[in-house]
């Protein structure tokens, strides 16, 4: 599975970006983490090829996750951004079944892209 993401850059707060992502193929779950500088890489949303979607607490009605299983594409859309924000994020897929507890770590997905850098400025 190959993957290429889209989108990111600079916008001040209080704005709103879209990230998008392609996969090769088909996979289980789809979703984008991020990391700050000098951070672990951190959850923001996976969705399942069913539509389970997840979402970390801070970003939780901010951001929305979806999915074309057709075209096997993810995008995240992130509205009201925060500074807090700032990171890089990386889409990732699963290419196998995950359980609810295992789709928000960060371990349980094998494919990663390449990453794109999100600002937010204050």
């Amino acid at each position: 599975v190959q993957l290429q993401a889209s989108g990111g850059g600079l916008v001040q707060a209080g704005g709103s970006l879209t990230l998008s992502c392609a996969a090769s193929e088909h996979n289980f779950y789809m979703g984008w983490f991020r990391q700050a500088a000098g951070m672990q890489r951190d959850l923001v949303s996976t969705v399942s090829s069913g539509g389970t979607r997840r979402y970390a607490d801070s970003v939780k009605g901010r951001f929305t996750i979806s999915r074309d299983n057709a075209k096997n594409t993810v995008s995240l859309q992130m509205n009201n951004l925060k500074p807090e924000d700032t990171a890089i994020y990386y889409c990732a897929v699963a290419t196998r079944p995950l359980s609810l507890l295992g789709s928000v770590r960060s371990s349980s997905y094998d494919v990663w892209g390449q990453g794109t850098q999100v600002t937010v400025s204050s």
